[in-house]
């Protein structure tokens, strides 16, 4: 699916929404919101009143990394983009050009046997590229080190060209991050969920909105060719899939915040939809082909054109939806990536009992 505009330049988030004003804090950001074709337009902080007693929201647990470090190849400087940690022990990398203004850009990966000098005499040497059907990420070792360390010690958070300047990773962090045992995380923020806050979850939980925890680290993903995901490790506790499946028997609503919360609980579904505990790799990619088994909706940042993620939200919304919410979006001068505005998809009410308020179009 691709969507036949193009994001006007002006319309990236380069900070994050506290950083616009005084007095702002994360959930100042703007809400769009799709029934079915009907759209309206809300502040952020009007969701638990979008929201009923019985829904269900999908939160991910995953932290951040500081995925970035700075290395050399040969006389030839890089940056390092760490992007998930194989069960072996190597990380799957991507290695990308310094641009001059903080930020990178596109590199050709390999060959096989490259080493990569980083910080504190650490050296990474590619072996192999990850996947088939390209050679953007390889799987590396770092025999002489040990990644989460370098990265405590000189990393940084991930950043792309749109955005204005460096973050601390505080900014990168959401309220629902966990630490994992193994020091485990998200090569890139699970952003849809940046905006809540502790404030925010507990207006919701007043209203008898219930949260299911689940996990996905995120790997990098390609800010130039908007591959589909590669495999990512994830893990549906069991009592969040009691949540999940008591919520659905009870007539609420499963409402995944952001795309890593819809591939992770969809992995652990059957086929007739039940949630089980799960954990490990996943390579479940949701298509409208395969449509979902689980989700009611979706809460999700504004995808690129190009992104394969457009396909997860058709998946949940239907094609007709995501075109209607996107003209509306780029309409309204909503804020695209990370720090940006969001957009809820709820399925289509009942025409005989919905009401639409004054700013419905």
């Amino acid at each position: 699916m691709t969507i036949a505009v193009r994001v006007p330049e002006e319309l990236s988030a380069r900070v994050p929404a506290e950083q616009r004003g005084p007095g702002l804090g994360r959930d100042a950001v703007r809400l769009l919101v799709s029934r079915g074709t009907r759209v309206s337009h809300h502040a952020f902080a009007d969701l638990p009143g979008l929201l009923r007693a019985g829904d269900l929201l999908v939160v991910n647990t995953s932290a951040t990394l500081a995925a970035a470090v700075d290395g050399r190849v040969g006389h030839a400087r890089v940056v390092v983009h760490f992007s998930t940690r194989g069960d072996d022990g190597r990380w799957s990398v991507e290695l990308r050009d310094p641009d001059g203004s903080g930020t990178t850009r596109a590199r050709a990966g390999g060959p096989a046997g490259t080493e990569v000098r980083l910080p504190g005499n650490v050296r990474l040497v590619l072996d192999e590229p990850v996947s088939a059907r390209g050679t953007r990420l390889w799987w590396g070792r770092v025999p002489d080190g040990e990644v989460l360390e370098l990265l405590r010690r000189h990393g940084r958070p991930i950043r792309y060209s749109y955005t204005e300047r460096d973050q601390p990773l505080e900014a990168y962090q959401t309220v629902f991050a966990l630490p994992s045992r193994d020091g485990a995380g998200s090569a890139e923020m699970p952003s849809a969920s940046r905006p809540f806050t502790s404030g925010l979850v507990t207006r919701l939980v007043s209203r008898g909105v219930q949260f299911a925890p689940v996990t996905l680290h995120t790997g990098v993903a390609s800010a130039e060719v908007h591959e589909p995901p590669y495999p990512e490790r994830y893990a549906v506790p069991r009592a969040s899939a009691r949540l999940i499946n008591a919520a659905r028997a009870g007539g609420g609503r499963v409402v995944a915040v952001g795309t890593t919360a819809v591939r992770a609980v969809e992995s652990a579904a059957g086929p007739d939809g039940t949630v089980r505990a799960a954990r490990g790799w996943t390579d479940l990619v949701v298509t409208p082909e395969r449509g979902v088994r689980v989700v009611d909706g979706l809460l999700t940042g504004l995808h690129e054109p190009e992104a394969s993620h457009l396909l997860m939200l058709e998946a949940v919304a239907g094609r007709a939806a995501i075109d209607r919410g996107y003209e509306a979006a780029l309409r309204g001068r909503y804020l695209w990536h990370e720090f940006g505005d969001v957009h809820l998809l709820l399925p289509a009410e009942n025409p005989h009992t919905e009401h639409c308020s004054s700013n419905c179009r």
